[in-house]
């Protein structure tokens, strides 16, 4: 790669898929004026004692920070593992480009045994962001804070306060919502967050398209975080506004001038440290000068992520012991749960439909040197917004309550044959080659499913008692029945969608039915033939939660309480997704912003702090 390009993208980066080709992301970043190598670290060397040490500085970290660096008797140390963000992570379209090198961890899978049948060896990639900014910075921006029931059945499992009536104040203070036009005013939107969210601008004439599909099939256009129900087709709203991402580095642009918020990148943190009382009297990190210790006089936060946090556990002796014990970690707290309760969005991945050409985005858009120059001029046009996602839907559950949905649809104006190559999918190569062959080059769209409320439960565990050895992560897909049956209906729904007459007559949509390989044996159509192909294509889309379960004392799987206390230690919290009980019904990146805030205020109040309404 040029080096202008490691340079704006990060050292390791790679071209992916969805068309963004390495000229297309030089020509908009280097004519960006603004665009910088911003540097967020403030402090050369860390002080020896801090008032509160956050580890990690994504989506909940920098949230926490900011936060709490409000009482200005609090002295707040940030330490993130990776760097600064790239100037890639404020164009919303180059997302994919920050899928490799520094900005992710890399991680992968175990090899599945029930599921990812079209992955090598059964293994897909597991992406974990790294940086300032965790995956904030290099997500696909979707905006969704899930159904009311999602936090309602927090709080019935017994984590009081996690209603959804009590979450929503946290929803609204995050946010600066800015309505489309004619878009009545909402009371439950916020104004004055450092999170800014918009609805998609930018289409393909898909989108209408898709939305007409919708109502034959008898789903209204809703805004999904407006009301009550999130039943219907939407457009998408973006954590972004005027065509720049909005990420969890907005609230340390609002923090960091405050003398009490220290800030300290590529700073990788091995153990929590702990006295003989079994409280956290700091942590140890490693930077390029080496192994280094700080001290917190009040408490350590972990924000690592639901894969890190656990990991960053079991390396400190908060873990089974029995896991412990076999990687020769001395025990701190035996917490059965540390680990377990791994849950993600299960996703089928790559069903296609071909259009008629010039109907749906394509490499083309991007090339066009208007388009670059739209961005670069006015932040309009495709770079301006995740420009292959056009429709977010949920359909009416088949089985319980119907408006808790079972299953998820996100349409994109794209397939992975129409420019990807298989490395950019993380499908096996000769899977790629023989299912994708007859439309490469062809102009279509895809429906990724995702399980919004899975059955089956998977778990992180250690593969080595080594710090720099990544975990072990087993997402345990497809374990469960009920989540075959839950894809397959599903799949019946995508199938639906594509055959109505919007689609069919007016698009050109065909389905590309070849069958899939490893599946061409059953009869094609039947549930069998269904279940196989969901059995080969899922995947992760990167909504890992579960793993430090918030519970009550009773539930032998909690690890952290309704105040996101880690139980059998003191002066030790979690707070990131990986606290959730269960997942919830979308994407996750504003639960987590939610979590985080709330997290910050239940801190406040343990110290006698009265809570602030906003940075």
């Amino acid at each position: 790669m040029p080096p202008l390009y490691q340079t704006l993208v990060g050292p390791g980066a790679t071209t992916v898929s969805l068309g963004l080709t390495t000229f297309s992301a030089l020509m908009i970043l280097q004519y960006l004026p603004e665009v910088g190598l911003t540097n967020y670290q403030n402090v050369k060397e860390p002080l020896d004692t801090y008032d509160f040490v956050i580890v990690g500085g994504g989506t909940a970290g920098c949230t926490l920070a900011a936060r709490l660096s409000e009482v200005s008797s609090f002295r707040v140390l940030l330490l993130e593992s990776g760097g600064n963000p790239p100037p890639a992570a404020t164009v919303p379209t180059l997302y994919p480009h920050l899928w490799s090198g520094p900005t992710n961890y890399n991680w992968t899978t175990v090899p599945q045994r029930h599921a990812s049948f079209a992955y090598e060896n059964n293994i897909t990639p597991f992406r974990a962001g790294r940086g300032l900014g965790g995956s904030s910075g290099f997500n696909q921006m979707v905006f969704v804070r899930g159904n009311r029931r999602d936090f309602d059945n927090w709080a019935s499992m017994g984590n009081s306060g996690w209603d959804y009536d009590s979450v929503l104040p946290y929803f609204k203070k995050l946010e600066t919502y800015h309505p489309s036009d004619g878009e009545p005013r909402d009371p439950n939107r916020g104004g004055d967050g450092p999170i800014q969210v918009e609805r998609k601008s930018w289409a393909s004439p898909l989108t209408q398209g898709l939305l007409k599909a919708g109502k034959e099939l008898g789903y209204k256009t809703l805004n999904a975080n407006a009301g009550d129900t999130q039943i219907g087709f939407s457009i998408p709203e973006i954590s972004a506004y005027k065509g720049t991402r909005s990420s969890s580095v907005a609230y340390l642009d609002l923090a960091l001038k405050r003398p009490n918020l220290h800030v300290v990148v590529n700073a990788h943190v091995t153990k929590i440290l702990f006295d003989n009382n079994g409280r956290a009297t700091g942590v140890s990190y490693t930077t390029r000068n080496g192994v280094k210790k700080v001290w917190a006089s009040r408490e350590v936060i972990v924000s690592c992520g639901t894969a890190g946090s656990a990991h960053l556990l079991l390396l400190s002796g908060v873990g089974p012991a029995r896991e412990l014990r076999r990687h020769r970690i001395p025990v701190v707290a035996n917490i059965h749960g540390v680990g377990q309760n791994l849950m993600e969005h299960p996703a089928i991945f790559g069903l296609s439909w071909t259009l008629k050409p010039g109907l749906s985005y394509t490499s083309d858009h991007l090339e066009d040197s208007r388009a670059i120059q739209e961005y670069v001029k006015y932040r309009k046009g495709p770079y301006s917004v995740p420009a292959d996602l056009e429709i977010n839907a949920w359909p009416l559950a088949e089985k319980g309550d119907p408006e808790w949905p079972e299953f998820q649809s996100i349409l994109t104006s794209t397939t992975p044959a129409y420019s990807a190559t298989f490395d950019g999918t993380g499908f096996s190569e000769k899977f790629y080659e023989d299912y994708y062959g007859p439309i490469k080059g062809k102009e279509g769209f895809s429906n990724t499913l995702y399980i919004t409320r899975p059955f089956s439960r998977g778990s992180v565990t250690l593969n080595s008692g080594d710090p720099r050895d990544a975990p072990k992560i087993d997402p345990n897909y497809l374990h469960r029945k009920e989540d075959v049956d839950i894809l397959v209906r599903a799949i019946k729904f995508a199938v639906r969608l594509g055959e109505t007459s919007t689609l069919k007559n007016e698009f050109g949509a065909k389905f590309h039915d070849k069958p899939v390989p490893g599946c061409d044996s059953l009869p094609y159509g039947s549930y069998d033939y269904w279940a196989c192909v969901a059995r080969s294509l899922v995947r992760s889309p990167g909504h890992p939660v579960g793993t430090c379960k918030m519970a009550p004392s009773w539930d032998r799987y909690g690890v952290v309480d309704h105040r996101l206390r880690v139980r059998g230690v003191k002066s030790l919290r979690v707070i990131d997704a990986s606290i959730m009980p269960v997942i919830t019904s979308a994407n996750l990146n504003a639960v987590v912003y939610m979590i985080a805030e709330k997290g910050a205020d239940m801190i406040k109040e343990d110290h006698w702090v009265p809570a602030k309404s906003k940075i």
